[in-house]
């Protein structure tokens, strides 16, 4: 863990090394993935064969069951879930159902001063493909925060693939897949799942959007076939910037620090404060819980080689500008008057107000979707929303008197631009 003084000499150089490091895939993962991808291309099913077998154990015969996953099984796993877990993955999908249907945008049709008709028409793309992760990040909270959005855009068809080592899935995840009605979970995983889902097999359809969290490999595969399909993101580690005052409990800003770092031994967790004093009680407070949960390795490495703290002079004024050059993925605002803070930040996957607004309410059941830009992305990208899975179809409409209106500088502008058909186009009309 590094601590960083906003008064130390080289602290420009030390803060801009942070915000300009890339915890992401290297150039031995690109060629892998490209390599992977061009034999899926190629040889279809065998690939996805050959490559499951070798990555997870798990043998894909003649037999249909060892491909997919039943409809009969997920609802099985859903039914038999205890009561109090159904209610939680209830609550959660319909919190977040609620509020990806207030991003629903409308149609537009209207005409302008010249009478021509202009607007948009927006639709669902056709089919779209969830990547779930297997082993470590197998999330049932992930399954719906991907599905639900497709779902409410109108998405017809919506297919999983999951990795499942040894032929074993996440009853919790199945349980998901029915609770959302997602249409096809199929037991593959990786870069070469990716590939199937762009390209198509024999037995799996192509789809026109992929979404979902993944590997380094999965991440590349995303990025290398962007434009075959479209994509929501490539995510990288985690992360959480928590600007906080010394009125908050440090048990709390330990518990929202190491709420990143259990995730990734590549997550970066990052308080700024105006308290050293504070600032130490929250590193003591992070070695006690961290020596108690479960998931203690990957917090402590993560903590380890990417955490910083660093201490300002003045909260409100230095904070905002030092997390808009992080734009973080997940920023919490623990101090009085989160509004104020806020008001500042430009660059955030998503920012949670105020001392009771953990980011981990965001994971599972507060509404807004989880998937969210990292990698300094959120300067440039939204999380995931309908929109991903939406396209708008612009449409004009004229008549005689209209294009009379405006033929003209169509004319003179295709003419300026030396293009004489587009031009004619337009004149034999007039």
């Amino acid at each position: 863990m590094r601590r960083l003084t906003i008064t130390d000499a080289n602290f420009e150089a030390q803060f801009a090394r942070i915000v300009n490091d890339r915890r992401e895939s290297d150039a031995g993962v690109s060629r892998d993935v490209a390599d992977i991808l061009q034999k899926v291309r190629q040889s279809g099913d065998d690939a996805l064969r050959d490559y499951t077998m070798r990555f997870d154990k798990h043998p894909l015969t003649a037999d249909l069951t060892s491909w997919r996953i039943g409809k009969d099984q997920c609802k099985a796993a859903y039914d038999f879930l205890d009561k109090p877990v159904k209610a939680a993955l209830e609550m959660a999908a319909e919190r977040i159902r609620a509020y990806h249907a207030e991003q629903l945008p409308a149609d537009r049709d209207y005409r302008d001063g010249d009478n021509v008709r202009l607007g948009a028409r927006w639709s669902a793309v056709e089919a779209a493909g969830l990547y779930v992760p297997g082993g470590r990040a197998s999330y049932p909270s992930t399954l719906l925060m991907n599905a639900i959005p497709a779902k409410v855009a109108g998405v017809e068809r919506l297919a999983v693939v999951t990795p499942t080592p040894k032929g074993e899935m996440n009853a919790l995840v199945l349980a998901a897949a029915h609770l959302v009605g997602v249409d096809e979970i199929w037991r593959v995983g990786g870069a070469q799942a990716i590939g199937a889902l762009a390209y198509g097999t024999k037995r799996i359809k192509p789809v026109d959007v992929i979404v979902g969290p993944g590997n380094a490999w999965v991440a590349e595969a995303k990025r290398q076939l962007y434009g075959v399909v479209g994509i929501d993101m490539v995510a990288g580690p985690s992360e959480i910037l928590v600007i906080s005052d010394n009125k908050t409990d440090p048990d709390w800003i330990a518990a929202d620090l190491l709420s990143q770092a259990e995730h990734d031994p590549a997550s970066q967790s990052i308080l700024i404060t105006d308290d050293a004093g504070f600032a130490s009680e929250v590193e003591d407070a992070i070695d006690l819980l961290g020596a108690r949960i479960a998931t203690r390795r990957t917090a402590h490495e993560s903590w380890e080689k990417h955490g910083v703290i660093v201490i300002v002079d003045d909260l409100a004024e230095q904070a905002p500008p030092l997390a808009n050059r992080l734009a973080a993925e997940h920023v919490e605002l623990a101090v009085d008057d989160p509004e104020s803070y806020f008001a500042k930040i430009r660059h955030a996957g998503s920012v949670f107000l105020g001392r009771h607004t953990p980011e981990a309410v965001g994971d599972y059941v507060a509404g807004p979707n989880h998937v969210l830009p990292t990698g300094r992305r959120a300067r440039f990208a939204s999380g995931l929303s309908v929109l991903d899975f939406m396209k708008r179809t612009s449409f004009i409409s004229l008549d005689a008197e209209a294009l009379k209106a405006i033929g003209p500088a169509a004319v003179a502008l295709a003419e300026i631009e030396g293009l004489p058909a587009h031009a004619a186009s337009v004149q034999v009309r007039l």
